[in-house]
């Protein structure tokens, strides 16, 4: 047990701000067996931006709270995927190769297709989030919990759908570098098992309400399969900042698919 806190808090420690015991360091062995903990840390985030929204639409309109919403998910991982996701549009935007893609990528400075990518994803995001709160109030009898299931469902599986990259693609650099932090390249099955646990469990208590949502499934994983296949194209796998993108598609994937399956099934 002891060793299973000290495997959660290294994945807090390496995908978020919030503070963790001294002793948590970035050992690359237990960063390997942290990945079991990447959805349940979405649990946390997605809980963090529901009640910063929920604070928020108190006294402000929806659409206002949802922005707190988000800047409360920002602030808790240190825009860690919105980063990585930015630094994808500049690598494959910019480079036709793999070596100046993968360089571009380890650039710290945004360009101007990071900048115009982050900028859409964020206004898409925000877009998306006000309409399925909006449908959640008109459909559901108990609209409040049922936005806080979504919220932290979101952060769990598309954590879930990005970390299976790392199940079956290689990691892209050579050099074994990264710009900033270390990062998880192997795994066994406890990763998988533990991963898969936290990254569904909350996406199975909300098919309790209306058992269609398990189908957001469907698109999420083509836009995983059809992102994977794309990255391995041009670097021949995956990098920290090609997890990060794959993460805030598929979130933005399932706030899409909640409502085509509200408005269509």
């Amino acid at each position: 047990m002891k060793r299973e806190i000290h495997l959660f808090f290294t994945a807090l420690m390496f995908y978020t701000r919030i503070p963790c015991p001294k002793n948590i360091d970035h050992n690359p062995d237990y960063l390997n067996k942290a990945t079991r903990y990447f959805p349940l840390i979405g649990w946390i985030v997605g809980t963090i931006s529901f009640v910063a929204y929920y604070l928020a639409s108190l006294f402000l309109e929806t659409e206002t709270a949802v922005i707190w919403g988000i800047i409360a998910g920002i602030l808790t991982t240190g825009a860690f995927h919105e980063d990585g996701f930015a630094d994808v549009c500049d690598g494959f935007g910019g480079g036709w190769t793999k070596e100046k893609i993968l360089l571009i990528m380890k650039d710290s400075a945004i360009g101007a297709y990071g900048a115009i990518g982050i900028l859409l994803l964020l206004v898409l995001k925000f877009k998306v989030i006000s309409e399925m709160i909006a449908e959640s109030s008109m459909l559901t009898p108990n609209a409040t919990l049922t936005i806080f299931l979504l919220f932290v469902t979101a952060q769990s599986v598309s954590r879930f759908v990005a970390i299976t990259i790392i199940f079956t693609y290689s990691y892209s650099r050579d050099d074994e570098t990264s710009k900033s932090k270390p990062i998880a390249k192997t795994y066994a099955w406890q990763e998988v098992v533990g991963s898969l646990f936290f990254g569904l469990l909350p996406l199975v208590i909300l098919s309790f309400f209306q058992w269609q949502i398990v189908l957001v499934l469907i698109p999420i994983f083509l836009t995983r399969f059809f992102l994977a296949r794309y990255f391995y194209k041009w670097i021949d796998g995956y990098t920290g900042d090609c997890l990060g993108a794959a993460q805030q598609v598929c979130e933005v994937i399932f706030y899409i698919s909640i409502l085509a399956l509200w408005k269509f099934i």
